[in-house]
């Protein structure tokens, strides 16, 4: 069983799409990131980056103890090589054909695609954002721009087989619409998504939930302050003492 630390958001639908691909059974443990629970002591514990998607692995290939992986390339990387589907490992160049557009997307697409959602949601009392929404604007279509010239002589990302790199990049596009995307100025990525789309394992990975929703303006005004003192302009946080230190 694989439990899934996980919210639904792209970063989490991309490990959920790879597991029912693979057909493996696993439980979705909410980490509802709109009131902190990613901060939390046990979470911290298998994701030190306080970032969900994470998961435990409590049947491990080698048959020893439960295994925590976080970030979603490294979930998928882990299980796609522990259950020998849609990453080979035979194949030098293949391998690596899959696991450099695997990084492009954790490197590039997941990255700017957030920053530009970011700045598009920020309310006016930020201040002026014209460069920040126009830069991220801009990376966006430039990576559709990617994606669309890597496609258009080949079926997928990383060659003529299905693997984790289609796998990871999809969620991150299923908001075309809302990112100002023309499907039609990119129509071999076109072709792609909606072949994509039509996969009933992506259809069921992409429609996992953790919860019910829950909007931050029904909370009390103090407990909506401690979300944006504790949410946003994060710093780092202490090192515990005690701990190994080099003189």
């Amino acid at each position: 069983m694989i439990d899934v630390h996980y919210w639904p958001t792209p970063n989490g639908k991309k490990v959920t799409i790879l597991l029912e691909e693979l057909g493996v059974a696993y439980r979705i443990v909410p980490v509802r990131i709109g009131r902190g629970e990613q901060f939390e002591k046990d979470f911290l514990q298998i994701s030190p980056n306080n970032r969900m998607p994470a998961i435990v692995d409590q049947a491990p290939k080698d048959g020893g103890a439960p295994i925590s992986v976080f970030e979603s390339g490294a979930i998928m990387m882990y299980l796609a090589e522990k259950e020998g589907r849609f990453w080979p490992q035979d194949d030098l160049r293949a391998k690596y054909e899959v696991a450099q557009w695997v990084l492009w997307q954790m490197a590039n697409q997941g990255p700017k695609f957030g920053e530009r959602g970011h700045f598009s949601r920020a309310p006016e009392s930020a201040g002026d954002l014209t460069y920040a929404r126009t830069r991220f604007n801009d990376e966006v279509h430039r990576l559709y721009g990617v994606m669309n010239n890597r496609l258009y002589d080949r079926r997928y990302l990383a060659g003529e087989a299905y693997t984790i790199a289609d796998m990871i990049s999809y969620p991150w596009t299923a908001g075309w619409q809302l990112q100002g995307i023309d499907l039609d100025e990119f129509k071999y990525f076109k072709r792609w998504f909606e072949e994509l789309s039509a996969r009933p394992a992506v259809q069921k990975g992409m429609a996992v939930t953790a919860g019910p929703a829950e909007d931050p303006a029904s909370l009390p005004p103090a407990e909506q302050d401690r979300l944006r003192r504790l949410l946003y302009n994060q710093r780092a946080r202490p090192a515990p003492e005690g701990g190994l230190v080099t003189v």
